[in-house]
């Protein structure tokens, strides 16, 4: 299989995993099961058939509407999907290349979590702990195959302690679920990535808080959820991590 046909594959599967993360962004907040009932519109709750439900196509085919109501489908559930596709392809040609497999996986994992939780805070402002406990247990059982564990628990344990002294300090800045995500990030990342996935969050926060304001989409007393910030800063370190480090050592 040439390495141009696996990516496009890796896209096609990041999408169909993109439409399930549609589903527990949507329901995991509500705490609604992510597995029953299937797919239905959510303004007129008819299911949704298997061939409406393929990841892009279907949103194209149908123009952006629901087949039975005309309801408009939003425009976040094909974003998803690409961005879904994108990461995984993106993963896959990172890591497949040198066949390091676990560590593929791990970045896939990874990268979808921070996905759900990126559009659920933006939505809810929680960072649910159904993604971020299971995320810190999944990091850590990825980090013993390749030799890591206890260089990932310190990690993760530091990260967590950062930000729970930053949320002490702040009285009450920064939320429980900033905290779990560190210490998730912490648990994928090498301490390396994890520094520079954590000052990206830092930075990509602070210019979103200041362009809100800015534009008078939120007021100085307006709580702005980090957990967008902290999942663009740890996609961002999974692909680039090492080479943002490297330049910024060797200026």
């Amino acid at each position: 299989m040439s390495h141009t046909v696996s990516t496009v594959m890796a896209f096609i599967l990041g999408t169909i995993l993109g439409s399930f993360l549609n589903v527990v962004i949507y329901r995991l907040p509500r705490n609604l099961s992510i597995v029953r009932p299937g797919s239905r519109c959510p303004h007129c709750q008819t299911p949704i058939r298997p061939q409406d439900n393929i990841p892009l196509v279907s949103f194209l085919v149908l123009r952006g509407r629901c087949r039975v109501c005309r309801a408009p489908i939003g425009w976040r559930y094909p974003l998803v999907e690409a961005v879904s596709g994108g990461l995984l392809a993106g993963v896959w040609l990172r890591f497949a290349p040198g066949g390091a497999w676990i560590p593929l996986v791990a970045a896939a994992l990874f990268s979808f979590m921070l996905v759900a939780v990126f559009f659920i805070d933006l939505d809810h402002q929680i960072v649910p702990n159904a993604i971020t406990y299971p995320g810190i247990v999944a990091g850590l059982l990825l980090a013993i195959p390749q030799g890591r564990l206890v260089p990932s628990v310190v990690v993760a344990a530091s990260a967590g302690a950062l930000f729970l002294l930053i949320a002490v300090v702040s009285h009450g800045g920064m939320g429980g679920g900033d905290i779990k995500m560190a210490a998730m990030m912490g648990a994928f990342l090498s301490w390396p990535a994890t520094a520079v996935a954590l000052l990206l969050a830092f930075m990509i926060g602070a210019t979103a808080g200041v362009l809100l304001i800015a534009v008078k989409r939120r007021s100085r007393k307006d709580p702005i959820p980090f957990g967008p910030s902290l999942a663009a800063g740890g996609v961002i370190a999974v692909f680039a991590g090492d080479a943002i480090l490297r330049w910024y050592l060797g200026r």
